[in-house]
């Protein structure tokens, strides 16, 4: 079997705004820390103030190469995509893609249709209550099928991340496991868990029930925000 059959390569996706970089991140700082070899790729070209590649710094530090548009970062407003992009194909690391919000950004990876053809990948679909657009399940199924078009690729798995920033609570986690696990059966995907803010993951009586619940609960820990945000976690 090849290397490329071997290794695991995820591509992350979803509504704009639904955390899906923040997952990416926390996705490949898990793979580095298990002793696996990672890269993340980060293919959003849409928007400026919630990229994963803001995280190079950290996630150079716990061993993942990092990717990304150039002139990310910067106040450059049209990044263009590096030569060495390409290399997600030939590596032998694991690969995290963070794609693009909706259609628009999903067309990028589009171009890679071909490519991605010839491997085994994962896509993940990341959902979020909270988000316009996205409250309902029948909007959720209408953007993922948008993305699947405008990606030539097909989700393979359901992400729930429904969150309100800061203001997140147990609460707020609990009340959005129906609309999650309603948006997989509607796409007839695996549902491969429900993220919990790490601030909420350490309250002692959500945790209890967590347990309880015997779902698959992933602690994230915030890493990616807009400029503004940084004092309020």
């Amino acid at each position: 079997m090849s290397i490329l059959a071997e290794r695991y390569f995820n591509i992350i996706c979803g509504h704009y705004g639904c955390g899906k970089s923040n997952y990416a991140v926390n996705l490949a700082l898990k793979r580095a820390k298990e002793g696996r070899k990672v890269m993340l790729v980060d293919l959003d070209l849409v928007n400026p103030y919630f990229l994963s590649s803001g995280c190079k710094d950290l996630l150079e530090s716990n061993n993942v190469r990092v990717i990304a548009p150039m002139f990310a970062n910067t106040n450059v407003e049209t990044p263009a995509l590096p030569a060495e992009l390409n290399l997600m194909f030939e590596t032998d690391m694991d690969v995290v893609l963070d794609v693009g919000g909706d259609d628009a950004g999903a067309v990028v990876l589009g171009r890679y249709a071909s490519q991605l053809s010839n491997i085994k990948y994962e896509m993940t679909y990341v959902v979020n209550k909270y988000r316009n657009l996205t409250a309902t399940v029948e909007d959720t199924v209408e953007i993922v099928r948008e993305i699947e078009a405008a990606s030539r690729c097909k989700a393979t798995k359901v992400v729930n991340n429904s969150h309100l920033k800061q203001l997140t609570t147990w609460d707020t986690i609990k009340d959005a496991i129906p609309y999650g696990d309603a948006v997989a059966k509607e796409l007839e995907l695996i549902m491969e868990g429900i993220t919990v803010p790490s601030f909420v993951y350490k309250n002692e009586e959500a945790l209890k029930e967590m347990n309880e619940m015997k779902r698959n609960f992933i602690p994230v820990d915030i890493h990616v925000r807009a400029p503004w945000e940084y004092s309020e976690f």
